[in-house]
């Protein structure tokens, strides 16, 4: 079945499908259940009869019968002796009405139980089934009370058991459509990234013939090294559209070095009311990366901690290491996230932005994460207060 052409017709169809089978089986298992309950009326119709037969013929005296018909009454009390005794299953109360006594069977525990506990179950089972009154000699004298046999207690969670089958089956078949759906989406945008860096990529190569032409029309230096660096810029932002639905090439580089050089840059393009500080070790910190794809994430960490201080306050940079990863600490004094949201603002499409995709984070863990083995999180964060993000990159070996 193609999901894809026809989500709307192929999700109802589903959900209708599985309506109709749960309902047939619901049906089936009903019939079923009633055909087994009249079974085991019957049986106790059957119990009660020998309970009657059996107490009529023990109030004869056999001593003032023949051969032939006591055989025949042994014979008889045999059988009602054996339909009394096979029953094992079903749960039974005998209840004298003269002696108010009541006289269990296959009841669990039955010996420790007292008669307030057999009448209170006697009703509980009057409720289940109608009880059968046994009379002598057209005086009632006895009643049955018979509660349900463990295979219909049994059966009784088989349409609850059915139906959370059917309702994984469809959340599996609705889980497998979303994830179809999500594929095809990546998809088309990977491609739109890589025809996007494509476009980019003839008018950037224009540009950088008219700078050249610039400097031999004796242009102010300064003017053409400014416009060298934002074409240098609009190149890795192509690279970086290029790489999108591809597994990058990883070098070992040092990320403080690189952390450095991307500092740098947005640091002068940022606002003059925000306080950047750069706090790195001294040495070299060697780890596996991709230069485009990382100056991507630190570029998106970088302008959202702005946003979150509305283009005012503090943002400091600080590399640490570890025995195993370097440690990318980015912490401003914005408006900071609620506990809660610390996962959620790595979705696709979550934003507090009123202009926004809320593609930035979900693109920056899935480079961190699934490109570079790494992690990314949000170490600590206070409302009203700010927030630290962590990279995490393993060390080169």
């Amino acid at each position: 079945m193609n999901f894809s052409a026809q989500p709307h017709i192929a999700r109802w169809f589903i959900i209708i499908a599985s309506l109709i089978i749960t309902t047939l089986i619901l049906w089936n298992v009903s019939l079923f259940f009633d055909q087994l309950k009249d079974a085991e009326r019957s049986k106790v119709e059957i119990y009660a009869a020998a309970y009657r037969a059996f107490a009529n013929t023990s109030d004869v005296n056999l001593e003032t019968r023949n051969r032939d018909t006591r055989i025949v009454s042994d014979e008889l009390i045999s059988l009602q002796q054996f339909i009394i005794g096979d029953n094992r299953t079903i749960p039974i109360l005998l209840y004298s009405i003269e002696e108010n006594h009541y006289t269990p069977r296959n009841i669990n525990k039955e010996d420790k139980l007292s008669q307030e506990d057999f009448k209170r179950l006697a009703e509980e089972y009057a409720l289940i089934n109608e009880p059968i009154v046994i009379g002598y000699d057209g005086v009632d004298s006895q009643i049955l009370y018979y509660g349900n046999s463990s295979v219909i207690n049994q059966l009784k969670y088989f349409p609850i058991a059915l139906i959370v089958i059917v309702i994984l089956f469809v959340a599996l078949i609705y889980f497998y459509y979303l994830t179809s759906k999500a594929g095809a989406q990546n998809l088309l945008w990977a491609g739109m990234a890589k025809e996007t860096a494509h476009q980019i990529g003839t008018p950037l190569s224009s540009l950088v013939g008219w700078t050249e032409i610039l400097k031999t029309e004796n242009v102010d230096a300064d003017y053409i090294a400014e416009m060298t660096k934002d074409i240098n810029r609009l190149e890795t932002i192509t690279n970086r559209f290029s790489k999108i639905g591809s597994v990058p090439d990883l070098e070992e580089v040092d990320i403080i070095a690189e952390t450095q050089e991307a500092y740098d840059y947005l640091s002068k393009r940022s606002s003059k009311l925000i306080n950047f500080t750069l706090d790195v070790p001294q040495g070299e910190l060697p780890v596996m990366l991709n230069k485009e794809l990382y100056g991507w994430t630190f570029e998106n960490l970088i302008k959202n901690a702005i946003d979150a201080m509305k283009g005012k306050g503090a943002l400091t940079i600080a590399i640490s290491r570890d025995t195993r990863f370097a440690k990318i600490l980015i912490t401003d004094t914005g408006k900071g996230i609620p506990k809660s949201k610390f996962n959620n603002i790595f979705e696709p499409g979550f934003t507090t932005k009123r202009r926004g995709w809320g593609l930035g984070l979900s693109l920056a863990r899935r480079i961190v994460e699934e490109y570079h083995d790494g992690r990314i999180r949000v170490l600590e964060s206070e409302l009203n207060k700010g927030t630290t993000m962590q990279i995490s990159l393993r060390l080169a070996e």
